[in-house]
C-alpha cells in the first residue's frame, strides 16, 4: 500500500524546470559607491541585480546557499490581471508552479538556523499559498501570519471592504528564531510616558511603582524607607516592596530611586528609555504602527513626483518591522521581487546588508535613483528620522549573462560567442560545482571544490604532450578536472589510467543535457510559459471572429477533491 501524504496538488506541479546557473556580470557604470565613508560599518558589498528572478537566484544559490538571514518577497497575486485568457484552474496551476521553483531555492539560501522567510500576500492566494510552504518547510516551520492593516478609510465599492494583506512568517529552525528573534522597539505613543523631569543625565525616564503584591514575600521585602525629606514610607497592607531592602540601598546610591520633586512622594524605581529591549510584536500590525498603502504611495511621490508604476509599494515601516524582527545590524536581507526597491532601502539605512532582483525596467528608472538617494543621505522620507540616517555605502550592479550554449546557424550546439575566456572559465565552474577562483600563481587554476581539487577551463585542443605536462605540474596530491574543446592523441579510457590526476571533459558536449539552454524568461508573465499538457477535450462551437477556449478544472479541483 503506498504511502500518502497532505499535500497540494496541481495542473503541472510534476513539470520542473532545469535551471541553467547563470554567471553575474557586473556593469560598473551602473554600480554606486558612496564618495566617502560615513560610518565604519558602511557596507559596498550590496547587490543590484536586473534579471528574471528564478534564473537570478539559482546564480546565487551557489555563493549564498545557507547565508541568507531574511528574505522578503512581495510576489504578483493579482493573478487574474496576469492570466486573463485562462480559467482559473491553469491560471493557479501556473502561479503555484512558478512560486513552488522560487521558494525551493530561497529555503536554501536561508540560513539554515537563523533564517527567516516573510511573504506578502492577499486573501485569494493566502491558503494555497499557505499549504504550498508547508509542503516546503515543514508546517513546524510556520511562525505566524501577520495581518497588515493597509487601509485606513473605508473601502465602499465592494460588498465587504478589503483592508488588510497577509505576510507569512517561515522559520528554517522556529524554536530558535522564537529564542533570538529581536524584540520591536517601542513606538512613539509608548515613548511617550518616559520624560526627564530632573534633567537625568541619563535621558528620558518614567517612574515604576516600588510596590508588589505580597503574595510569596519574604521578610527581606517588608522594611521603612525614609524619603529625603525625612517622610517614612511601608508598604500598604496586602503589599510588600518589590525589592529587598539590600537591592533597594543599591538602586538608591545609583541614582535609580525617585522620591518627587520635594523629595517627600511614595518612592519609584527610574526605569530609562535606553533600558527598554521592545516588546513582542502581534500578528496584528495596525496602520498607525507600520504604515499604510497611502503613506508608500507619498513616499514614493516624494522620491519621483507622481508615478503610477507600483500598484501597491509597500511603506518603509513595514519593511523596517519585517528588518528588525528577523535581523541583526550586518545580516543579509534578500528581495527577489524588488518592485520600486524598498526593502533595500530601508535594510541600507538599518545597516544591514542586501541582495535585490528586479527584472522590470523601472529597476534603471527608479530602483537605482533611489538607493543613490539613500546612499548620498538626500533620501529624507520614510524611516529616515528614526534610524537617524546621513548616507553612505553602496551597491554594485550585476546582470544575468546570456545563456551559455547556443546554436550555431547550421543548428549545432556551440558556445556562446558573446562569452569571453573568463566568462567561460566561470561558468563553467558553476556548472561543475566549483568556486570561481583565478589562481596568481598557477595559470591552470581557474576555480577549486577542495584545496586539492581544481578546474582548468580552455577552448584548445590539447595533445598528450600537453596533458603530462598538466599532469606533472598538478602532482600526485592534487587533481584536475580539465574542460577543454578536444583532446587527441589519446582517448578516454586511456587517458584516465595514463593521468590518474586528471579528468577530461569536452566543450560543450559536457554540459549539453544539465540545463534548460536560451530560456531567458521564468516571469509570471504567461504568454511566455510554456503550457502543461491537458486533456483533449472537444471544444465548444466557435461564433464567428471569437476563438474556443479549452475548458480547464475549476480553483476548488486543485485539491483534487470531486465536484458535485
Amino acid at each position: 500500500m503506498s504511502k500518502q501524504k497532505l499535500e497540494l496538488t496541481w495542473v503541472g506541479k510534476d513539470k520542473r524546470p532545469k535551471l541553467e546557473p547563470r554567471i553575474l556580470l557586473e556593469d560598473p557604470e551602473k554600480s554606486y559607491l558612496a564618495k566617502h565613508r560615513v560610518t565604519e560599518n558602511d557596507t559596498f558589498d550590496n547587490r543590484l541585480i536586473f534579471g528574471d528572478n528564478l534564473l537570478a537566484l539559482k546564480a546565487l544559490e551557489q555563493e549564498f546557499s545557507g547565508k541568507v538571514k531574511c528574505v522578503y518577497i512581495d510576489p504578483p497575486y493579482n493573478t487574474g490581471s496576469a492570466f486573463t485568457h485562462y480559467d482559473d484552474g491553469l491560471e493557479h496551476s501556473i502561479w503555484l508552479g512558478l512560486m513552488r521553483d522560487r521558494l525551493e531555492i530561497i529555503k536554501r539560501l536561508l540560513h539554515p538556523t537563523d533564517g527567516s522567510l516573510w511573504v506578502s500576500i492577499d486573501d485569494y492566494e493566502a491558503p494555497y499559498l499557505r499549504v504550498l510552504l508547508d509542503e516546503i518547510f515543514g508546517r513546524r516551520c510556520f511562525i505566524a501570519s501577520n495581518v497588515w492593516q493597509k487601509r485606513y478609510s473605508r473601502e465602499n465599492r465592494e460588498a465587504i471592504g478589503d483592508v488588510h494583506e497577509y505576510i507569512l512568517t517561515y522559520a528554517t529552525d522556529p524554536l530558535r528564531f522564537k529564542a533570538i528573534r529581536n524584540k520591536v522597539p517601542p513606538t512613539p505613543e509608548q515613548t511617550k510616558v518616559y520624560r526627564n523631569p530632573n534633567n537625568d543625565p541619563k535621558g528620558p525616564w518614567r517612574p515604576i511603582p516600588l510596590t508588589a503584591q505580597e503574595g510569596h514575600a519574604t521578610k527581606e521585602q517588608f522594611y521603612e524607607i525614609v524619603a529625603p525629606s525625612g517622610a517614612v514610607f511601608v508598604p500598604p497592607k496586602g503589599r510588600c516592596w518589590g525589592l529587598s531592602k539590600a537591592t533597594f540601598e543599591r538602586l538608591r546610591e545609583e541614582g535609580r530611586i525617585y522620591f518627587g520633586k520635594k523629595g517627600d512622594s511614595q518612592p519609584n524605581l527610574i526605569r530609562y528609555l535606553s533600558e527598554v529591549e521592545g516588546y513582542v510584536p502581534w500578528t496584528w500590525w495596525p496602520h498607525d504602527e507600520v504604515g499604510h498603502t497611502d503613506e508608500s504611495k507619498k513616499e514614493i511621490h516624494a522620491l519621483f513626483g507622481k508615478v503610477d508604476a507600483f500598484d501597491t509599494p509597500k511603506p518603509e515601516r513595514l519593511m523596517k518591522r519585517v528588518i528588525e524582527i528577523a535581523t541583526d545590524p550586518g545580516d543579509l536581507v534578500l528581495d527577489s521581487f524588488a518592485g520600486s526597491g524598498t526593502t533595500g532601502a530601508v535594510a541600507h539605512k538599518m545597516g544591514r546588508r542586501w541582495i535585490m532582483v528586479e527584472l522590470g525596467e523601472h529597476c534603471h528608472t527608479h530602483v537605482i535613483p533611489r538607493l543613490k538617494k539613500v546612499i548620498e543621505g538626500e533620501d529624507k522620507g520614510g524611516i529616515t528620522e528614526s534610524v537617524s540616517w546621513q548616507g553612505g555605502g553602496g551597491f554594485r550592479y550585476y546582470k544575468l549573462a546570456p545563456t551559455l550554449i547556443v546554436n550555431d546557424r547550421w543548428g549545432n550546439p556551440v558556445i556562446n560567442p558573446e562569452y569571453n575566456a573568463a566568462q567561460l572559465a566561470e561558468a563553467l565552474a558553476k556548472l561543475e560545482g566549483f568556486t570561481y577562483a583565478p589562481s596568481e600563481v598557477h595559470w591552470w587554476q581557474h576555480g577549486h571544490s577542495s584545496e586539492r581539487d581544481f578546474i582548468y577551463v580552455t577552448t584548445q585542443n590539447l595533445s598528450a604532450e600537453q596533458l603530462q605536462a598538466l599532469a606533472d605540474e598538478v602532482g600526485v596530491e592534487q587533481s584536475l578536472l580539465i574542460c577543454c574543446a578536444a583532446f587527441h592523441g589519446v582517448n578516454s579510457a586511456q587517458a584516465d589510467a595514463r593521468w590518474p590526476n586528471l579528468t577530461l571533459k569536452k566543450i560543450p558536449k559536457m554540459v549539453l543535457s544539465s540545463c534548460e539552454w536560451g530560456h531567458d524568461d521564468y516571469s509570471l508573465n504567461v504568454a511566455n510559459l510554456p503550457l502543461a499538457e491537458q486533456p483533449v477535450v472537444a471544444p465548444e462551437p466557435v461564433k464567428e471572429g471569437k476563438k474556443s477556449k479549452v475548458a480547464e478544472p475549476a480553483q476548488a479541483a486543485l485539491f483534487g477533491e470531486d465536484e458535485a
